[in-house]
């Protein structure tokens, strides 16, 4: 199976390649670096030949709002353009928990990318992820203050890199879902609490505040707003155990 991978040398790409390789796919990857320009779509065609699945794992470069659904409207575009003149039966996107109700932010521009995927000829799987174990780390840069770290009081699954690029793989070598499948943590606690467990790893003083007004991601989220169904894969690899192994 020929497998494209577009956004390849990124955290979570990188390890998408390695475990498409796992299953014995034969990966293409797809970045600046192998002569790839998804803003301008100049080498997708020669990239993409002979695929039968496009994996994207792209990612914004910024998560300011209008940025990130200019370059998701482009690089998405692009891609499901030539995944469709490829032939390419299975597309399959990376997204976020959250993108189908939050409605502002980072999410709105998720949201969008979904809208592009399943609006596509191209046969297609969503994979939505509820926040990496670096965002509760990037939850906690932002809301610092001199009085404290203000972080919005979100019930939340956190996942390792690792377990989403281990469900975006599992995907993309199976058939087309038509759907989404989503992957979280095995943990659920509020975002306060896992922002504490981090200070406290980290030596820090100072007390965490849950803000209902602080925003995640660029959007104000209401309380359960990150977790995903019944239904989703749930990770192995624990928050402690990611602190540990930093």
């Amino acid at each position: 199976m020929r497998i494209v991978v577009a956004g390849a040398t990124g955290r979570i790409g990188s390890r998408t390649v390695a475990g498409l390789r796992d299953h014995g796919a034969r990966v293409v990857p797809v970045s600046r670096a192998d002569g790839v320009d998804l803003g301008t779509g100049q080498g997708l065609g020669g990239a993409l030949r002979g695929a039968e699945v496009v994996v994207d794992v792209t990612d914004a470069p910024s998560r300011e709002p209008e940025a990130s659904r200019d370059f998701f409207a482009t690089a998405t575009g692009n891609l499901l353009e030539a995944a469709a003149a490829a032939g390419a039966g299975h597309y399959v996107a990376l997204s976020v928990v959250g993108a189908d109700r939050a409605g502002s932010g980072y999410f709105r521009a998720k949201a969008d990318q979904e809208a592009l995927v399943t609006g596509s000829a191209v046969p297609y799987s969503l994979v939505r992820a509820t926040p990496f174990f670096e965002s509760v780390a990037a939850a906690a840069e932002d809301g610092t203050r001199p009085d404290g770290v203000f972080v919005p009081p979100l019930a939340v699954r956190p996942v390792s890199l690792d377990d989403v690029a281990a469900a975006v793989a599992h995907v993309a070598v199976g058939v087309p879902l038509f759907g989404v499948l989503e992957a979280a943590g095995p943990e659920e606690r509020r975002l306060d609490d896992f922002v504490t467990e981090l200070l406290t790893a980290d030596g820090r003083t100072g007390p965490v505040v849950a803000d209902p007004g602080a925003p995640f991601f660029g959007a104000p989220l209401r309380e359960r707003t990150l977790l995903p169904g019944p239904d989703a894969r749930l990770g192995h690899h624990t928050f402690t155990q990611w602190l540990e192994q930093r």
